[in-house]
């Protein structure tokens, strides 16, 4: 069943793979405004924010988690399939509305998953979740050389690929990790109210503001590249050497959160968002001049570009060990305790709240000002994500706690 799981993870980040570098790229090369693709991005992550909560509360009322798991791949793959007859902003708009009702709770779906199939050895989650990595990594490679031959809109039909593949391999998965676990218990709504004790909602607002700082990066990162002249092949490297960066973390996640408490990775991983969205900041050739001392430039796909700039986009990339793999894993371990055995509920707040309205907000806010601002949003987003490592500070995570 583990090896199962990690498939589930290597579909599911294949199809991510190409969404994230590559779809507001597609929708860039529509014609769409900034405005226009940061509201699409917005609509998909608000989804995220309603949803995974509604579906997870009727899974674990109705012991209902396989069936709503199968019935939301499957009608995710059907709604995206309606992408083949337009490309237009208005119907985009509502497909990918509907679309993400049903795509919106899968990943939370799959962290209860994991959580209870793993049963004792939670603590080794990050060497399920690396299959998902590594499927990143090779398909934004890939997809980075493919797109320098042909054209985006080939992203439709292949993102359509993964999600039917993942639709055939929810009918396979178990929900249970051994003959010997008790049912889930029912959960009532006085049960999904407690959840939200002031520590819970403490954390969750610091994940939250977290999320909220990579909103400029998921939303913009392969546009602001492409505006300053790189080409699709450096633009899917960049996403893959994040994705590489991350599996050292996910693979000895169960050494890490050993050897070192919740809350210091926690902060490390906070700090390490500070540095890396101001890396982004100060990666523009002109600023980038100035940081570091390089005089030669990169000949081919990037004549005007300077190998500093390069330089700076990759080292920021490299922290995405600690932005997202470290953060990651620590989050979901800490809401794993938070919540009752065998339930969804606490895993879809999770999601909802940091890659959903986290998200949103972080899509929504750079949509806005990007067109004019551009570069200076990764400047806030080095605030943000500084803010989110104070409030970390005063958040009680002791070892009983984790």
């Amino acid at each position: 069943m583990k090896f199962l799981l990690g498939t589930q993870y290597f579909v599911y980040f294949a199809v991510r793979g190409i969404v994230l570098p590559f779809f507001n790229l597609f929708c860039r090369h529509l014609g769409f405004s900034g405005f226009q693709i940061g509201v699409l991005s917005s609509i998909q992550t608000a989804a995220v924010m309603i949803f995974p909560i509604l579906w997870a509360m009727a899974a674990d009322r109705f012991n209902a988690r396989k069936p709503i798991f199968v019935i939301c791949t499957v009608m995710a793959s059907a709604l995206w399939s309606l992408l083949f007859f337009t490309d237009k902003f208005l119907p985009i708009l509502i497909i990918l509305s509907i679309y993400s009702v049903f795509y919106a709770p899968l990943i939370a779906f799959l962290e209860a998953f994991a959580m209870e199939i793993l049963g004792k050895d939670k603590k080794k989650y990050g060497k399920s979740r690396v299959w998902g990595t590594i499927s990143f990594i090779i398909v934004s490679l890939i997809m980075g050389k493919v797109l320098s031959i042909y054209s985006t809109t080939i992203i439709i039909p292949l993102i359509f690929a993964g999600m039917v593949a993942q639709s055939f391999l929810s009918l396979k998965l178990s929900v249970k990790s051994d003959k010997t676990s008790s049912p889930p218990i029912r959960q009532s709504w006085s049960d999904f109210k407690a959840f939200f004790s002031f520590k819970t909602s403490f954390f969750l607002f610091a994940a939250f503001l977290m999320l909220v700082s990579h909103g400029a990066y998921y939303g913009f990162f392969s546009i602001y590249l492409e505006s300053l002249g790189f080409s699709t092949n450096f633009i899917g490297f960049a996403w893959a050497v994040a994705s590489i960066a991350e599996i050292a973390v996910m693979f000895y996640s169960d050494r890490i959160f050993t050897k070192f408490s919740l809350k210091i990775v926690l902060l490390i991983s906070c700090a390490a968002a500070s540095l890396r969205w101001l890396l982004l900041f100060i990666a523009e050739p002109s600023i980038a001049a100035d940081a570091l001392s390089f005089n030669y430039t990169i000949s081919s796909n990037l004549p005007t570009l300077t190998t500093k700039t390069s330089i700076i986009i990759l080292t920021s990339q490299i922290l995405h060990a600690f932005t997202y793999g470290s953060f990651h894993i620590a989050s979901i371990l800490a809401i794993d305790k938070l919540s009752p055995k065998g339930t969804t509920f606490g895993q879809a707040v999770n999601n909802a709240v940091t890659y959903g309205a986290g998200i949103m907000t972080g899509f929504f806010i750079s949509g806005i000002f990007y067109d004019d601002f551009q570069r200076y949003i990764f400047l806030g987003s080095s605030l943000i994500a500084l803010a989110s490592g104070i409030i970390i500070l005063y958040v009680k995570l002791d070892a009983k706690d984790i």
